[in-house]
């Protein structure tokens, strides 16, 4: 039998793992918003991705979310979340494991986005449109579109649906 170790102490020796929320917002043509990152932001400058970021310390995945997407886009949504994916990376540029949560939304008409700073463009595409865009995760993006399409979650590892 193995020596005993108060709660708190045992869980400081358990893995640990940073948490990241996106949206996918569709239009009416159910046309995913993709955003580019620009010039200077490191290993990410140049590639598309769904609004969204990391969760902040004490902050549930979908508030932060929605606070990313506003950040990013200008967009606030009120909406309830639709959850569409969970994807479990076991490690991300070196910092170890990483959740993300995947949302979907509706983008309303006529919508107006407005870059952050860590952005330069902003495009609608359909998952056909993916390859010739961004092979890397072209995968990823059409599961989780076909996840929001059906109004169900699906579990991805790697980016990978399992």
């Amino acid at each position: 039998m193995g020596d005993w170790i108060p709660r708190e102490e045992w869980v400081k020796t358990q893995p640990q793992a940073l948490v990241a929320s996106c949206v996918m917002l569709l239009d009416d043509q159910d046309r995913m918003l993709l955003l580019r990152y620009g010039p200077g932001q490191e290993d990410a400058s140049g590639t598309w991705w769904l609004p969204g970021g990391m969760v902040d310390d004490g902050e549930n995945p979908w508030p932060a979310a929605r606070r990313e997407l506003g950040e990013e886009t200008g967009i606030t949504l009120g909406s309830p979340p639709c959850l569409i994916g969970i994807d479990h990376r076991a490690d991300v540029l070196g910092t170890g494991p990483v959740v993300d949560y995947f949302f979907a939304a509706r983008l309303a008409a006529g919508q107006r986005i407005r870059l952050s700073p860590e952005h330069d463009r902003h495009a609608l595409h359909h998952p056909d449109d993916l390859p010739d865009l961004l092979a890397a995760h072209c995968q990823t993006l059409t599961a989780l579109h076909a996840a929001a399409l059906a109004g169900r979650a699906i579990y991805l590892q790697e980016g990978i649906p399992t």
